[in-house]
């Protein structure tokens, strides 16, 4: 009776198939992520180079230089500083911009991501599509 018992003990673990499935879904993952990061990290940089351009410039001009200077030097491309929206407020200048990436994936599918960046403490309004 206790030989029958160990011998219909039933395995436990992953099947050759089930492992296969969960690498393509981790290639999968890792690809769109070497995709994304990217451009996380571009958007990062505009906002850096948004905030500097407001602290070293005093005129619309100024602001535009400013960050197409520093453009240049933190690889940005996505956005020039004739993109930047500069509006004049009682403190000084308030400097924002929205832009979408379109990342392709395979064959006609797409990934667009909007990325929205402001100076001001309120967050940017959506436009009515």
């Amino acid at each position: 009776m206790e030989l029958r018992a160990v011998a219909e003990h039933k395995q436990n673990g992953l099947s050759l198939v089930g492992f296969l499935f969960v690498i393509v879904i981790v290639a999968v993952l890792a690809v769109l992520g070497m995709k994304i990061v990217p451009t996380v990290v571009e958007f990062a940089a505009i906002k850096k180079a948004i905030g500097n351009a407001k602290a070293n410039g005093s005129t619309p001009r100024e602001i535009q230089d400013s960050f197409n200077k520093q453009r240049t030097t933190a690889y940005i491309s996505s956005v020039s500083g004739n993109d930047l929206v500069i509006t004049p407020t009682a403190g000084g200048f308030e400097i924002s911009i929205a832009y979408e990436k379109k990342i392709p994936l395979i064959g006609p599918a797409s990934l667009v991501i909007d990325y929205e960046v402001s100076t001001s403490k309120t967050p940017l309004s959506k436009p009515d599509q």
